[in-house]
């Protein structure tokens, strides 16, 4: 942003009186975020570290219903408070963390509104999964912490074991089909000796250099939590999921069939895209994408060579052995390649590159057989190797994009590392920019170059296209009461995805309603606040400002971006304050 400078004496005089007003303002609505991420660390037990990112404490947070109603009074009154503030004296900076903030707060009180809690698990996600460290601790502290949150596993169990209960009772549950043999993630769990056990990990790996008698204590109490505390709390659980849970859940996919459903996928809409859209108007956005795309994949068909028809090209890409990794070693290796060849365009595409370091991992064999391609995170992106030739080759530079850089993990980065960013923002996370991020890295791709091959570009469509016929199939699903088999039949026709992920993916969107929507949506935002950048800036558009102006906001509602890319116009393009843009 552009810095006029007047006399001292013109400044006071002309501008104390607005200023003092939009200082005041911003005040108070940073005052009250503040207040209430406090609060909310205080709640699930958080502790901020030095850098601004949260490590679990020594307790997890209640779920009880008490507990969850006196997180959305509390939202309520803070989003009264929030509204009394006179939003035409924000600065442009407060009118985004008002934003922000408001969203935040809407998004827990719908929650509470239908009662989410009662569905404290899906086919893709559950309460039960990555509480277990993968990585050993620095300190003796930290695995006191570890041990005590072990040792708090029963009655976090239990809360949820009756929050799951009360959802069946009323039919909010998930549909029975999407949790076939999930049992799977539990049963892990339920091991005879403790040094079996998943939460065993981290001591196998506690630092030489602790003093021997902490180190002998740590393991005695690691190996007695495990026994008395976690064992018997995933065995308990598991027995409710296989003998009360699974038999009574409903039979039906669509969240119309829920309580209120209407209403309640509305809400999800909202939650998950920011927008302000129908599932009506989803629906026809997706199938004229998925028309659109399909075109692209014919150019890219005959780009390779292939003679036959789109089916045919797709049938021959799902089976040719060429395409399979061998072993998870090597699925790994080329991800961990694309990210390194990433790593030698992006100072092209990005001018503020983030310190913080991330690792590829392998999804957790627990989970893996039912787990998404891949997921990223601040700390790790990670890849699935499970039933490897349901994870072919040319799909792996479109995935790890996405999931490590430039997409989540590398964003992550830079939004921790915005340092005028206020607290409550440094962690906070909306799909429809995270994950339409994710998915404008895959097509940035293209521009990089990391697509080498055919096959490797029409893996960047073939996920795109994935993201388009999401918003058909969500909307089918939950809006018009399309079957399981519908959808995984319009799935399974549009892309190259493997048939395991083909039913995979499906029963995430069955058992996860909204949340689908946010990639293309948010991807066509960003792509469009971008074609319009380049259009009214012409040659003072620089795309290494335009990323490092998106990824700076954090993660924010859609419309907050869209008004920051106006005000990027506006300004002549400029880029970050103490970036250099040779």
């Amino acid at each position: 942003m552009r810095t006029a400078f007047y006399p001292a004496a013109v400044l006071v005089a002309t501008l104390s009186v607005p200023a003092m007003a939009q200082e005041s303002a911003d005040a108070q609505v940073s005052a009250l975020a503040d207040q209430w991420y406090s609060q909310r660390l205080s709640d699930y037990g958080q502790i901020e570290e030095a850098n601004g990112s949260t490590t679990p404490g020594g307790k997890f947070w209640s779920v009880t219903p008490e507990a969850n109603r006196q997180r959305a009074q509390y939202a309520k009154t803070m989003l009264a408070k929030l509204d009394s503030i006179d939003g035409g004296a924000l600065t442009a900076e407060g009118k985004t963390d008002a934003a922000v903030f408001r969203h935040l707060l809407q998004t827990e009180i719908g929650d509470a509104k239908f009662r989410e809690w009662e569905m404290p698990f899906d086919s893709d996600n559950s309460f039960w999964s990555y509480l277990a460290a993968r990585n050993g601790f620095t300190t003796v502290e930290e695995y006191d912490r570890y041990i005590s949150r072990m040792r708090d596993l029963p009655r976090f169990f239990a809360e949820n074991k009756a929050n799951a209960h009360a959802g069946l009772k009323r039919g909010f549950s998930v549909p029975r089909v999407t949790l076939e043999g999930r049992d799977a993630s539990l049963a892990a769990y339920v091991v005879d000796d403790p040094e079996k056990s998943p939460f065993w990990g981290a001591f196998k790996q506690m630092p030489e250099r602790f003093p021997a008698a902490e180190r002998e204590r740590l393991l005695a109490e690691g190996r007695a939590a495990i026994s008395e505390a976690v064992t018997p709390a995933y065995r308990d659980f598991l027995a409710f999921f296989r003998d009360e849970y699974l038999p009574k859940t409903r039979t039906t996919p669509g969240a119309s069939e829920f309580p209120d459903g209407k209403a309640y996928y509305e809400q999800q809409i909202r939650e998950y895209t920011t927008l302000d859209l129908t599932a009506e108007q989803i629906h026809q956005i997706g199938l004229s994408e998925v028309a659109r795309i399909t075109a692209e994949m014919e150019k890219v068909k005959a780009e390779a060579g292939f003679e036959g028809t789109l089916q045919e090209f797709v049938h021959f890409l799902r089976t040719d052995p060429q395409f399979v990794a061998k072993t998870p070693d090597e699925l790994m290796g080329v991800s961990a390649y694309v990210a390194k060849r990433v790593d030698g365009k992006i100072a092209d595409y990005f001018g503020f590159l983030p310190r913080h370091r991330f690792t590829i991992r392998p999804v957790d064999p627990a989970i893996a057989p039912f787990y998404t391609a891949g997921r990223g995170g601040l700390d790790a992106c990670q890849m699935n190797t499970y039933d490897l030739p349901s994870r072919p080759l040319y799909n792996i530079p479109a995935l790890t994009m996405h999931e490590c850089i430039p997409g989540h993990s590398f964003q992550a980065g830079v939004a921790l590392e915005q340092a005028e960013a206020p607290r409550f923002r440094r962690e906070t996370y909306f799909s429809g920019f995270g994950e339409g991020w994710g998915l404008y890295t895959e097509y940035l791709g293209n521009e990089m170059g990391i697509y080498r091959t055919p096959y490797e570009r029409f893996g960047q469509l073939s996920y795109e296209m994935w993201r388009a016929v999401r918003l058909v199939i969500d909307t089918g699903i939950h809006q018009y009461g399309w079957s399981r088999e519908k959808a995984m039949d319009y799935l399974a026709s549009r892309t190259a995805l493997s048939t395991h992920e083909v039913g995979t993916e499906v029963d995430r969107y069955i058992s996860w309603p909204g949340q689908a929507l946010a990639y293309k949506l948010g991807e066509m935002t960003i792509r469009r606040v971008r074609a319009k950048a380049e259009k009214e800036l012409g040659p003072a558009f620089d795309i290494r400002k335009f990323h490092d102006v998106v990824l700076s906001l954090g993660s924010v509602p859609l419309p907050v971006l869209e008004e920051r890319i106006d005000a990027f116009i506006a300004d002549g393009g400029q880029g970050l304050p103490g970036v250099k843009y040779d």
